[in-house]
């Protein structure tokens, strides 16, 4: 069964792998700063920030605050001597952090709110990646976190509200991006004439936001605060320590870094000045809807071309419910199979028996696959069956399948693959920025009070 919401959690594995790295540098001691003992001897803890319904609590803060500095550090030590740089004001790094808490409660709160929930199964498939990358297997990965004084419900409750955010974000923001027909046709034509998608690009930014009913005062302070930035970055300051200093947008702790882009993924806002960028080198201020904005092209690398290995696939699909139970339905798919095996039509089957609506109707095939688009329970089982042989039962959070490979190709970009590639590409040039003020209308919209 195609699950493309399943597939994406790939993206929050490499942020949780990340966390894991970060936090390892800490002791477990170095958390309890912002706690005071109670009269009988118990741990108090205070409120950061009222956030709508709810609280960012100091110890929260404190120890977001630890992972951020050690990670900082860490980044640090790992420099040469000479591209070493000195850690932003304690304060600067502490609003930061609390900026970002507070947008995090924002999210999770809507999150409940419109009724997005993380599955265990979901979630133990994302933490087995974030095992497998670091070596082991999930039920080792506990063991890794005690050895590092991490505790693994903690690490689990965290990398559960970091998927909710991540398919909560895909839910308000990307989903709604719209595309026009002439949007998708020009990005077509001009992968064929610009040779500018052949390219990757390492960029960084510096947002100075605006509200979204800004008065012209506002519009005003803020356009004199990116020059002023613009300055000093001409002056021959650092790009990412300004960056972390004064910088709205959320990736302003990694020094503004929006990481590696393909030429047609930069962001619209972005995208005809840094293709005329010789790396190292900034942007003058960029005024959008969010506010006024400073670009710096870090690296730049030549595009490597890559084949998709597909496969094409049909399968029957019986899930469990009130009146068959789990075993019931294995047995049924085991009576199944063994009619396809005596001879029935397999098409015939799936188009009686098969539970898969998206499938059913075409006698259980599901055309052509790549990877990815599969649950991976379900994808594993499928790459290792031999071309036309009938598989024996497969299990998936879906229920019992049985599946047959009717062919497997190595896939170069089709025209439909092309269209997907370039709808995908518009969407994420246009999500930096949108999120930016879905982010700050949803911290508009809400009440918080700064404690601290």
């Amino acid at each position: 069964m195609k699950t493309k919401g399943i597939s994406r959690a790939f993206g929050a594995s490499g942020a949780l792998f990340a966390a894991l790295l970060g936090a390892a540098a800490l002791s477990s001691g170095a958390f309890a700063q912002n706690r005071e003992l109670g009269a009988g001897g118990e741990l108090l803890d205070g409120v950061a920030a009222i956030v709508d319904n709810g609280v960012v609590l100091k110890s929260e803060l404190t120890d977001r605050v630890g992972i951020v500095v050690a990670n900082m550090r860490k980044q640090q030590e790992q420099q040469p001597a000479e591209q070493r740089r000195q850690l932003p004001p304690m304060p600067v790094i502490e609003q930061q952090v609390l900026d970002q808490l507070v947008l995090r409660e924002l999210q999770l709160q809507r999150a409940k709110k419109v009724g997005i929930t993380v599955s265990d199964d979901m979630l133990n498939n994302a933490l087995s990646r974030v095992a497998e990358n670091l070596g082991y297997t999930l039920e080792e990965l506990p063991t890794v976190l005690a050895s590092e004084n991490l505790s693994y419900s903690q690490y689990r409750e965290d990398s559960r509200q970091d998927l909710m955010i991540e398919q909560l974000q895909q839910r308000d923001v990307i989903n709604r991006i719209n595309i026009a027909p002439r949007e998708l046709e020009l990005c077509l034509s001009t992968r064929e004439a610009n040779q500018t998608n052949s390219f990757d690009y390492n960029i960084s930014h510096i947002l100075i936001s605006i509200p979204g009913n800004a008065t012209p005062d506002q519009i005003e302070t803020a356009r004199k605060k990116i020059d002023d930035i613009y300055s000093r970055l001409e002056g021959g300051e650092d790009f990412a320590r300004l960056a972390v200093a004064t910088s709205h947008a959320q990736t302003a702790l990694d020094g503004g870094s929006l990481g590696w882009r393909k030429g047609a993924q930069l962001p619209t806002l972005f995208a005809d000045t840094v293709v005329k960028m010789q790396p190292g080198e900034f942007s003058k201020p960029i005024q959008s809807a969010a506010g006024f904005q400073i670009v710096k092209l870090n690296e730049m690398r030549g595009a490597e071309h890559t084949t998709v290995q597909q496969t094409h696939l049909r399968h029957i699909l019986l899930k469990p419910s009130p009146l068959l139970d789990a075993a019931a339905a294995k047995q049924k798919i085991i009576g199944i199979r063994q009619q396809i095996l005596a001879g029935a039509d397999f098409g015939t089957l799936a188009h009686a028996q098969s539970e898969d609506p998206g499938s059913a109707t075409e006698g259980g095939d599901l055309g052509w696959i790549s990877p990815g688009e599969l649950v991976p329970e379900f994808e594993k089982a499928v790459d290792a069956l031999p071309l036309h042989q009938l598989s024996e039962p497969i299990q998936s959070r879906y229920g019992w399948h049985i599946a047959e490979v009717l062919d497997r190709r190595e896939h170069d970009t089709t025209d439909e693959v092309k269209r997907e590639e370039c709808a995908r590409s518009i969407r994420q040039s246009k999500a930096e920025e949108e999120r930016e003020l879905w982010l700050r209308k949803l911290r508009d919209q809400a009440y918080v009070d700064i404690r601290r």
